[in-house]
């Protein structure tokens, strides 16, 4: 999978042939095919391996102790972790892009995992409410797109750009501001 990374990197997806990925890895295509039914098959699971990471580190602050707008925070921290893996990645995420735009299985294997967050930031922001540290008349799925929108974005940002910004800082600051707006004001 490293090497199929490295490949893709360097050549972008349709460029990169399984002959060049087993030549980088040091096995033969007879090894490549009894792990993977194609290049495509390669490009789902290094996408799926990446995401599991990033699945993990999210929501792995959800602790039952604390409460929601502390644990939508402390995911927020977690962006530096996320930042750090995906360094020297970018030209991988941008493939991902192209070839969803392009391919339907892979914007079928792409899209998903944002429906997923989509759905598990709507459960979270609608606990919020419940416990009554945000607003009642929060609409908790466009919340959960702008806590996901300021993620990419962010994320998208602090790899085309490391330089420009503290982008842990810029993240906490803006989930800091999603949570303001959320909260329930005192009378």
């Amino acid at each position: 999978m490293d090497a199929a990374i490295g490949e893709f990197c360097r050549k972008g997806y349709d460029a990169a042939s399984v002959s060049d990925i087993c030549r980088e890895a040091g096995v033969s295509k007879g090894a490549f095919y009894h792990h993977f039914l194609s290049k495509q098959a390669l490009f789902l699971a290094i996408m799926q391996d990446w995401l599991r990471g990033i699945d993990t580190q999210l929501f792995a602050n959800r602790m039952p102790e604390k409460n929601v707008s502390q644990s939508i925070q402390d995911m927020g921290s977690t962006l530096g972790v996320i930042f750090r893996a995906a360094s020297g990645q970018m030209p991988m995420f941008m493939e991902f892009m192209v070839q969803a735009s392009r391919d339907e299985e892979v914007w079928n294997a792409v899209i998903a995992p944002y429906r997923q967050y989509q759905k598990s930031f709507s459960d979270l922001i609608n606990e919020g409410k419940k416990e009554g540290s945000f607003r009642a008349d929060v609409d908790v799925d466009e919340a959960a797109w702008i806590l996901i929108s300021l993620a990419v974005g962010i994320l998208l940002q602090g790899v085309v750009d490391p330089g420009a910004a503290d982008w842990e800082r810029v993240t906490n600051k803006g989930v800091e501001m999603i949570l303001d707006g959320l909260k329930r004001r005192e009378a």
